[in-house]
Formats: C-alpha cells, structure tokens, sequence
C-alpha cells in the first residue's frame, strides 16, 4: 500500500545542485577495495516541482524525484525543504511524498555510478511443513551506472550468502539522489561539507 500525500507549495532561493551525502555502514569487498556500501532504514520518494534552466536559455517546470532517509511524512518533507533550498530559485513545490518499497540500499562509491535502479531479489526457502520451495521478494535501491552493473552489484551483495536467490529484474528510476540523516562519507566516516562543492 503506497500513501501519497499532497504538500503545498514553499519559496526557495538559489541555484539547484545534487548532493551526495551518505553515512558509512556495511563494506562490500572486491580485489581488496571497497565498491560499495549498504544503508538499511525507512526511506521515502519525494517528488519537487521548480522552474529549471533549460540549455537553451529557456526556464522549464520540471519534476524531480528524490529519496529521503526519514521515519514520517513530516521527517521527509523537512528534511527535503531542507536539502533543496539552497539551490533552487523560484518557486519550490512539494508535490508527492510516498513510503519506498525498499528498505535497503546498495551504494558505489565510483563517480560514473549516478543513477539510481530498482533490484528485484527472491530469496528461496524450504517450507519445512510442506516441503515446498517458497519465495520472499525484496526490493533495493542500487546506485550504479547501467542496469548491468546494478545487476553485477546486486550479485556481489548476495553471492557471498548462505541463502538461495534470484534476481528477478533490474529496473532504472526516475530518483534523482538520495539524501540521508547523515552527511557521512560512507568510505571515510568523514563528515561532508555542505556546500555546492559537495557533487557528483
């Protein structure tokens, strides 16, 4: 069940940048370097409404969405306002706020991985009454840069598991970014900037 809740609108100033903050949890290996990390936690899909330069000079209303680490609605759209204010001039319209259907979140820590997809995972287990196979989906977000490489990172997250899986489909998102509760580096536990310095 999806909860949207229509939010009025909000003035903010400034030009619009992404941010890339994130908080350091747990370190998946490849060839003895880190790739990515994982975030689990309750997370919502913001949407917001602003006038935007075009490259031909031309302002356009467009519509971005974004995830927000957040335990409420009211959590969500602070923490939104908040994050986008500084970098968007005009007008600023929260239009939709939904729960994700996702509860963890694998992200790289490569520069060209700045898109955001949808992983699909089943987890097979043996029902011990009735001696069937019985499957548990799963939804993660993936930071990665094609679908394949979500896909290749979805692997590595589960191949080292006990537990059998399949990956039923790998599917790119409209999202935008993801802001945490955090502004930790998830490689260096480094407290980011915050400044428009502070992109991918």
């Amino acid at each position: 069940l999806l909860w949207v809740l229509q939010l009025p609108h909000q003035l903010h100033k400034h030009k619009h940048q992404q941010l890339q903050p994130h908080r350091k949890v747990k370190k998946i290996y490849h060839s003895k370097i880190i790739i990515m990390d994982t975030k689990f936690s309750k997370y919502y899909e913001v949407k917001v409404q602003y006038q935007k330069m075009q490259d031909d000079g031309i302002q356009k209303k467009v519509t971005e969405q974004y995830v927000v680490e957040a335990l409420s609605f009211t959590e969500a759209e602070t923490t939104i306002t908040k994050e986008m204010t500084p970098y968007i001039s005009g007008e600023f319209d929260v239009v939709s706020e939904k729960i994700a259907s996702y509860f963890e979140i694998i992200l790289s820590d490569k520069s060209d991985d700045d898109k955001w997809f949808i992983s699909k995972v089943s987890f097979i287990t043996l029902d011990e009454k009735t001696a069937k196979e019985k499957k548990t989906s799963q939804r993660f977000l993936v930071q990665a840069d094609t679908s394949q490489t979500a896909l290749d990172y979805t692997k590595k997250l589960f191949d080292r598991s006990m537990t059998d899986y399949t990956i039923d489909a790998v599917q790119e998102t409209p999202t935008i970014e993801v802001f945490f509760n955090s502004l930790e580096n998830p490689l260096t536990g480094l407290k980011q900037k915050d400044n428009a310095d502070n992109t991918f």
